[in-house]
């Protein structure tokens, strides 16, 4: 599986310890930047991201900005692709099993380094459960 992430000047810190751990798990990672913690503007790297998903390049995503809503608004400007902020592994779950989200946005200012890369296993490892869903998530982009 190949995931993409990014994300601005909040990120690198976060962005790397994930990164590390999706390597060493076997998953394939294109790292759209940034990787300084100089000012940059989140959306930038956020529609990188939302490119290579929409363009299957990559199966799933990752953004992350300060608060994690900046750059989640940007990359659901792409069609079909649903994009959930996510502070905990519950909204992780749910995103995955109900919303089929395909990019995870992730607030580096308020998450631990633990904590955030217990929401990405979550929502890597959560599938979606269809039936009931999809009828809504249809309904999303009319």
């Amino acid at each position: 599986m190949k995931i993409a992430i990014g994300g601005d000047h909040a990120s690198p810190d976060l962005k790397e310890f994930i990164i590390d751990y999706l390597e060493k798990e076997g998953y394939e990672v294109e790292n759209f930047g940034t990787n300084s913690s100089e000012s940059v503007d989140y959306p930038d790297y956020g529609h990188k991201v939302a490119d290579s998903v929409y363009y299957a390049y990559s199966d799933l995503g990752i953004v992350i900005c300060g608060s994690g809503n900046g750059i989640n608004m940007a990359v659901n400007k792409w069609n079909r692709i649903r994009s959930a902020l996510c502070w905990n592994p519950t909204v992780a779950k749910l995103a995955r099993e109900h919303n089929n989200a395909n990019i995870l946005a992730l607030p580096a200012r308020f998450l631990t380094l633990a904590e955030g890369l217990d929401i990405v296993k979550t929502f890597l490892d959560t599938e979606f459960e269809g039936g009931r869903h999809q009828k809504r998530i249809d309904k999303i982009v009319p």
